[in-house]
């Protein structure tokens, strides 16, 4: 049988090459999508975009309840093991309708980082809802974010509670007097109808030498002016602060960057009564 191997070599040989090259056409259609052709690209698989709307859809609407209780934190950026600890100590807490974070999802407004913080983020029990830092907005960050979440300024509500979420990056503006948008702002606020309460969040304080100097007085009177407004919410300082700097009545706080393993549980009821607890997660480590 040995002499019969040979006439077998060409059939063999043309097997080989035929099967090698479906192989090869089936990997390179198959990965083409996990080229990077620049580290500056701004294309996003489909299954990872829209994740704000998403994350709404899975909150839904509260029922029965006037309470709403959500963790906040702010810049993720680098942290990738802090941020992973952070999704386990979320988890073990109880009772949490979603999670807020104060923008600076990535560092260079890079594809992957956004792609990697979204991986963690994804394990949280509750979703999860973001602002734009501005690191965010670093190359073609702001493109990016757009495709991985979705828009810069939105709303929602829930149980009584109207979150109003915006860009405040000023300076990557170049102060041009357009971010905040004032006049977006301003609608959202009076507009009352199906919400006893109101929760501004955003990245930058309007303390900070960040946010457009111009646009400080308007804004800040524009939260004055909404007697439902409960608190303004920040990170970009990467510390907890918390008070009236500008002595009108509405309370600004700030919160932790994921490097110091910190973030606070924010519990809202009643007229505007509010509960704020810290939690502390893998100093030891």
């Amino acid at each position: 049988m040995l002499h019969e191997f040979p006439a077998c070599l060409p059939w063999l040989r043309d097997l080989l090459r035929s099967g090698l090259q479906l192989l090869a056409g089936g990997l390179l259609l198959g990965s083409c999508q996990l080229i990077e052709y620049s580290p500056n690209q701004a294309y996003v698989p489909v299954r990872e975009r829209g994740q704000t709307a998403r994350n709404l859809q899975l909150l839904g609407a509260a029922t029965g309840t006037d309470t709403v209780r959500f963790v906040f934190v702010g810049d993720t950026q680098r942290f990738y093991d802090e941020t992973e600890a952070f999704v386990t100590s979320v988890n073990q807490q109880r009772g949490i309708d979603f999670v807020l974070v104060a923008g600076d999802l990535s560092d260079f407004g890079l594809t992957r980082e956004f792609q990697w913080v979204n991986r963690r983020l994804a394990a949280l029990r509750p979703p999860y809802l973001t602002v734009i830092g501005n690191h965010d907005l670093v190359g073609n960050g702001r493109a990016i974010y757009q495709h991985v979440y979705g828009p810069l300024n939105y709303t929602f509500d829930y149980a009584g509670t109207r979150f109003i979420l915006l860009d405040t990056n000023g300076r990557e503006d170049g102060f041009g007097g357009r971010v905040p948008d004032l006049p977006w702002l301003r609608r959202q606020l009076a507009d009352t109808a199906g919400a006893r309460r109101t929760v501004v969040v955003s990245h930058v304080p309007p303390t900070d030498e960040d946010f457009d100097p111009a646009l400080v007085s308007g804004y800040t009177a524009a939260l004055r002016a909404d007697p439902r407004l409960v608190f303004h919410l920040s990170g970009h300082v990467h510390r907890f602060t918390a008070g009236q700097p500008f002595h009108d009545g509405v309370s600004y706080l700030t919160t932790y960057s994921l490097k110091k393993r910190r973030y606070h549980i924010l519990t809202v009821w009643g007229a505007r009564q509010f509960r704020l607890e810290t939690v502390a997660y893998g100093l030891d480590k």
